[in-house]
């Protein structure tokens, strides 16, 4: 079945960093983009960034544009967000997320709190 497992969040100063990553299985990893999404509390659920199965294409939410780096290793089944010049509005749970078939993925989700 497929598993998504997110860890590296955690408590961080403005304008500090964060790598987040997300360890798959269950799928065959290589030929599926993947996405991380994030919800901070009282907001719906959105796109941070989306990287293409091979790695060549990545897009991101405006909002995290220069700040952000998704990348991933198909050889370890791995996913990582590597998130800079983090703001108090950065602050919410991170989502990694798979669509396989038909059906979307999600992992636990790990909280990333920026404040000081």
């Amino acid at each position: 079945q497929v598993q998504l497992v997110e860890s590296g969040g955690g408590l961080v100063q403005p304008g500090g960093s964060l790598r987040l990553s997300c360890a798959a299985s269950g799928f065959t990893f290589s030929t599926r983009a993947m996405r991380w999404y994030r919800q901070a509390p009282g907001k719906e659920r959105e796109l941070v960034a989306r990287i293409s199965g091979a790695g060549g294409s990545t897009t991101y939410a405006d909002s995290v544009k220069g700040r952000f780096t998704i990348s991933r290793d198909n050889a370890k089944n791995m996913v990582y967000l590597q998130m800079n010049r983090l703001q108090p509005e950065d602050t919410a749970v991170y989502y990694c997320n798979v669509l396989v078939v038909l059906d979307d993925y999600w992992g636990q989700g790990t909280q990333v709190t920026v404040s000081s």
